[in-house]
């Protein structure tokens, strides 16, 4: 199975990219966070912290959807972010995305950006 790619046929399906810029670790969601695909983001951020990339910024401009298990998995890495001494920023979120993270109050959990660039100069 492409664990890059996995989901229903049409809809469902997250890739996600990581890249180093400065001293951030710049991970890249795109199509959409839920149950089935949340571990395709848990491991980059995992991974990230483990390797002493503990700023992380998620840009959000691409993700589509996001459910419980995906901010799950954005509580979990902030966790971990901040016991090594970082954080997670978000950055770039679409009104569908932004609007669970209003409803359910984790918004004021994290630093949240209009935009990469932002995020990114912060």
């Amino acid at each position: 199975m492409d664990r890059g790619t996995v989901g229903s046929a049409n809809r469902g399906r997250l890739s996600v990219g990581v890249r180093t810029e400065g001293r951030s670790e710049v991970v890249t969601p795109v199509g959409e966070l839920d149950h089935h695909t949340a571990d395709l983001l848990r491991e980059p951020l995992e991974s990230a912290v483990e390797a002493g990339r503990a700023r992380l910024v998620v840009d959000c401009s691409g993700l589509d959807f996001c459910d419980s298990t995906g901010l799950n998995v954005l509580l979990g890495a902030r966790l971990k972010a901040e016991a090594a001494g970082g954080g997670v920023h978000l950055a770039g979120m679409q009104p569908v995305v932004a609007r669970v993270f209003e409803i359910t109050g984790a918004e004021a959990v994290f630093t949240v950006h209009a935009s990469l660039a932002d995020a990114l100069s912060d």
